[in-house]
């Protein structure tokens, strides 16, 4: 009898389990911020970031892509920067323009996707260029509060200041650059007899 491939089983695929492991790290991280542990949440969002960086290199060398995988490693991403974004404008730490430009990105990606997936059965809503710098400036944003928090040098503040000035700038573009990806895309489909209402 022969054994289940790891395909049939994704959950079992370290890629997958190192996301898992991203997105059961947020709650601990959410709790070191709120209860002023700053050095802890630094640490523990490293670590986060660490798994970011290991999941997609280890599914490309170990061949161990799923349609899981493909899904759960933007959600985990986006579940963790959007809640520590959150966490981190509750403690006055990060202004609210920047946390809500970048909820109401993603949230308008999200019900984009969604109307694609309606409308014409698109179940690929492919990050561009522009996304995925957007993710970076994010992740170095958060990463320059919380250090900010830990060590009071100059430089860190200037990181601190031109990382959150590049989110915003990087949210709104990114958003724009969505926005053009879809209307091209629903006047293919308008041409093709498939409108996209």
């Amino acid at each position: 009898m022969k054994e289940p491939s790891l395909s049939l089983n994704p959950l079992r695929a370290t890629p997958n389990l190192l996301t898992l492991l991203r997105i059961c790290l947020a709650p601990f991280l959410v709790a070191a911020i709120l209860e002023g542990h700053y050095a802890l949440s630094f640490v523990l969002f490293a670590a986060a970031g660490l798994t970011d960086a290991l999941d997609g290199a280890l599914a490309r060398m170990l061949k161990q892509r799923s349609m899981l995988g493909h899904y759960l490693d933007p959600v985990a991403d986006k579940l963790l920067l959007s809640t520590l974004f959150v966490v981190l404008m509750y403690k006055g730490l990060i202004p609210t323009t920047v946390t809500v430009l970048v909820f109401g990105r993603d949230v308008g990606i999200l019900l984009v996707a969604a109307i694609l997936y309606a409308a014409a059965g698109r179940r690929e809503f492919r990050p561009s260029l522009f996304g995925k710098a957007n993710t970076v400036a994010q992740i170095g944003a958060v990463a320059a509060v919380l250090l900010r928090e830990i060590t009071p040098a100059n430089w860190v503040a200037m990181v601190k200041l031109v990382a959150l000035d590049t989110t915003m700038v990087l949210t709104v573009v990114s958003g724009l650059h969505y926005a053009w990806i879809v209307s091209r895309r629903g006047g293919v489909a308008a041409g093709n007899g498939t409108a996209l209402r």
